[in-house]
């Protein structure tokens, strides 16, 4: 009874780090500044001059957007806890081990079929939500131009990719319980530093332009701004990137990311077409001083150290 009790925490512990350091999705790219106003402002453009500038006062419409996003975002974070948490204490995550076990025999292959047959289940369960958010809010307030078909395909190919990661990498930790019963809970935060500087730093050279063409940029003489200001702020070698995201939205986004040859400078078309050339650089240097200061690696860390809090409790409670 107690090694189900054990084995029970700790799928309800994984599930909770899965969902907690989940890979993240196209749009959500590291310190971006996406979900901006479809339409921003102009202000006084600030070039060579120094002093306040005038912030314009925000509509009704775009207050009603930011409250009900967060709570919105509140909903996301009870729904993805509540959804897992039903499915393992009702009985039904037994069930599916069983169906997995059939279907995997040995215990690697178990824990893969029930982590696909999981996801799969999921994913089904939180589409009328994900359409929510993803579709039709941002459609109700003019954030986005995005075809019905365009979005459930890229919802089908973030599917594919969790798999796909998920499939390669959860296996892990049940690797590190058989391995070191008394300490798989340390040896599996430490590993989830990697992980996530995969999915933070490398993913979005690997994933992202399955969701969107990534290409030069168009205008060379912005570009060389861009790049003479990353020489300045000490991010050598970097390539600017130019993405096509105005097919699937109205709102405007620039990062700085990766790291080595995969560094790269990346701004929406959408941020080009409606920012004039001063706010742009400034926006990229906005962008470039979280890459300088390191947030992309802090925030790597403090997952980790979520991690390992979260998997010590549940290594706690086994006792």
């Amino acid at each position: 009874m107690k090694t189900h009790r054990d084995l029970v925490i700790l799928a309800f512990a994984l599930m909770t780090v899965a969902t907690l350091a989940a890979p993240p999705k196209p749009d959500d790219a590291p310190h971006g500044i996406a979900n901006q106003a479809g339409e921003p402002q102009t202000a006084k453009a600030v070039s060579g001059e120094t002093g306040p500038v005038a912030v314009p006062e925000p509509s009704e419409k775009a207050l009603r957007h930011a409250r009900s996003g967060d709570w919105l975002w509140l909903t996301e974070q009870v729904w993805a806890l509540l959804v897992p948490g039903v499915i393992l204490f009702t009985g039904f995550s037994a069930k599916l081990r069983n169906v997995a076990h059939r279907i995997g025999r040995n215990w690697f292959l178990t824990i893969v079929v029930y982590f696909a047959l999981f996801v799969l289940i999921t994913f089904v369960i939180d589409l009328p939500l994900s359409y929510c958010t993803g579709f039709a809010r941002p459609h109700a307030y003019d954030l986005s131009n995005q075809t019905f078909g365009k979005w459930f395909g890229d919802e089908l190919k973030g599917l594919m990719v969790g798999l796909i990661m998920g499939g390669l990498l959860v296996w892990l930790p049940y690797l590190l319980v058989k391995k070191s019963p008394r300490r798989w809970w340390l040896w599996t935060s430490l590993l989830a530093i990697p992980v996530t500087a995969f999915f933070l730093l490398i993913a979005p050279v690997v994933i992202d332009p399955l969701f969107n063409k990534f290409g030069p940029m168009k205008d060379t003489a912005l570009e060389q701004q861009i790049l003479d200001l990353a020489g300045r702020a000490g991010i050598e070698g970097a390539r600017v990137f130019e993405v096509d995201k105005s097919a699937d939205t109205n709102t405007v986004n620039a990062y700085v990311t990766g790291f080595g040859g995969s560094k790269r400078i990346v701004l929406w078309d959408t941020t080009i077409a409606k920012l004039t050339p001063d706010e742009l650089l400034f926006v990229m240097a906005h962008e470039m001083g979280h890459y300088v200061l390191g947030h992309v690696l802090k925030s790597i860390f403090f997952a980790a150290a979520l991690i390992l809090v979260t998997l010590y409790a549940s290594y706690r409670l086994q006792d």
